[in-house]
């Protein structure tokens, strides 16, 4: 599968709030692993402040964006009460959010070519490490992220008990 990188564009925006409304629908249908709710998260607003912050990522496929990936140097309060691999002040140190992929691209490859190019990006850009949280229950993100290299860290409570989210597992990956 032919995937093309390249920054988000204020033009990519209905794209990416119908790419996040189609996936919590297909979540919805079946095993809801990240735990997301339609109008909660993934919204519209999350593809403004990434694109707004130069840090939001699409990959495309045909012309048609298959995912997407937040690259950011801003932690949840949370990842500060952990011992990571590798001591930072987030300068150099990629946290990844919002990762997802069109339920018509799923099981094609796009997941782990997002992380690929996440790492990549992060290894030019001269970071150390790379962070990310994960809920718990998902397990394919879970196989995926350690399929990559990432190293399970700790387990940490995000403050989303109200949507059933009580722990998430913290993953590093050295660079």
């Amino acid at each position: 599968m032919n995937i093309i990188f390249e920054l988000g564009k204020v033009s990519d925006i209905d794209e990416l709030e119908q790419l996040y409304n189609d996936l919590n629908d297909h979540l919805a249908k079946g095993i809801n692993y990240p735990g997301w709710i339609k109008g909660i998260y993934p919204i519209r607003q999350n593809a403004v402040e990434g694109i707004k912050n130069g840090n939001l990522y699409v990959a495309k496929h045909n012309g048609k964006i298959a995912g997407s990936v937040i690259l950011s140097h801003e932690p949840v309060p949370a990842y500060h009460t952990v011992k990571w691999e590798f001591e930072s002040d987030y300068s150099d140190v990629f946290v990844i959010y919002t990762f997802v992929v069109h339920p018509q691209f799923l099981k094609c490859g796009v997941g782990k070519a997002l992380m690929d190019f996440s790492i990549e990006h992060s290894v030019k850009s001269h970071a150390k490490s790379i962070r990310l949280d994960v809920y718990e229950g998902n397990i394919p993100a879970i196989h995926l992220y350690e399929k990559c290299g990432f190293k399970y860290i700790d387990t940490v409570d995000l403050g989303l008990g109200n949507y059933g989210l009580n722990w998430f597992k913290l993953y590093e990956k050295l660079l």
